[in-house]
């Protein structure tokens, strides 16, 4: 296992998390100038750049759910997908440590911390089948534009591009989050975990079936 890759797994999930809660967190600020369409954009470009600048060294899976896909279809060790999976949620942890020191109690109490969360009117099934919709939409752009030898050096625009039209989606009913650290991170520090189950195993059926489909029917 690479230690520079563990590194560029822990910077790339770090700023995906603090730049997509701190989008959060300016929006209640500027009174909502942001919107949804804002907040999608800061998590879909924080993923852009990430995941183009760690490509070359570790992939930029920069979410779980991603590496257990990949994993899945044999395109990481089960020994290199524990690393990355502990140095991308170890990323979330650190960057929601600094969000609580930088931004104001208030706003953190307003947004609860930015915890991915079941939307009003939906229910947590309806919340569970769009995180697994949303994943594998995630993890199949990513298997197409950065995992398959045939695709155009681009996969890090069109992996961002697919968490923005994700969030703008499905960010009202379940918060969007398609990352287990993304989840992870905030629930811990807010001490809130009751949703774990949910945005856990959400992404990550959502990574298999995506990974599955892909390397059995696509790839080949």
């Amino acid at each position: 296992m690479k230690t520079n890759a563990l590194v560029a797994e822990f910077v790339g999930t770090f700023t995906l998390v603090f730049i997509g809660v701190g989008a959060i967190a300016a929006d209640h600020i500027t009174g909502g100038k942001l919107g949804l369409t804002g907040i999608a954009l800061a998590h879909g470009l924080a993923i852009a750049v990430m995941a183009s600048a760690t490509a070359a060294v570790s992939g930029g899976h920069l979410n779980p759910a991603v590496t257990i896909g990949l994993w899945s279809a044999k395109k990481i060790n089960s020994a290199n997908a524990v690393g990355y999976i502990v140095a991308q949620c170890t990323g979330a942890v650190a960057a929601m440590v600094l969000i609580k020191i930088i931004e104001p109690p208030q706003v953190l109490t307003a947004i609860n911390m930015g915890i991915p969360a079941v939307g009003a009117g939906f229910t947590p099934n309806n919340a569970f089948m769009t995180e697994i919709i949303l994943s594998f939409i995630l993890v199949f752009v990513i298997y197409g534009t950065a995992v398959d030898s045939r695709a155009p050096k681009m996969g890090g625009l069109f992996i961002g591009l697919a968490v923005t039209l994700d969030i703008l989606m499905g960010g009202p009913i379940s918060g969007a989050a398609m990352n287990p650290a993304r989840y992870l991170g905030p629930a811990l520090i807010g001490g809130d975990l009751r949703d774990f189950p949910l945005y856990w195993m959400g992404p990550i059926l959502g990574g298999i079936f995506a990974a599955q489909l892909y390397r059995l029917k696509v790839e080949k």
